[in-house]
């Protein structure tokens, strides 16, 4: 049992199960009823996503080596409020007894909250 991270809206991997979706924003012009028969999520999680603030400071300019610290550092002390952090250590909880993918529409994970959200999801001792 584990947890996989994903891009959302890409080929679900075999025995990948649930796929969770941890963006701000539902995907455009996509049906509700649509969103898992086209890979991109199940169940919809934006708490784990950036705020919108964080999302615009992300969308703003190109990524450097600073913007990303900075962003990086912005993420995880969102992460660190009590309703993120729980549903953080409820997953960690839970990726040792099934199968389950949490992710995002970004095309270059290093780059994207994602990244960070798995480093957050080890310390709070998923299987990943």
């Amino acid at each position: 049992m584990a947890i996989q991270i994903v891009r959302l809206g890409t080929p679900r991997a075999r025995g990948e199960g649930l796929r969770l979706g941890t963006v701000r924003r539902l995907p455009r012009g996509v049906r509700k009823a649509d969103y898992a028969r086209r890979n991109f999520f199940d169940l919809w999680l934006p708490e784990l996503a950036p705020s919108a603030t964080l999302f615009g400071y992300a969308k703003s300019a190109a990524w450097t080596a600073a913007r990303w610290r900075k962003y990086s550092r912005a993420y995880v002390r969102e992460m660190s409020q009590p309703v993120p952090r729980r549903l953080l250590a409820l997953l960690a909880r839970l990726s040792r007894q099934a199968h389950f993918s949490v992710g995002c529409y970004c095309e270059d994970a290093s780059h994207c909250h994602r990244s960070l959200l798995r480093k957050l999801l080890l310390q709070h001792g998923a299987k990943v």
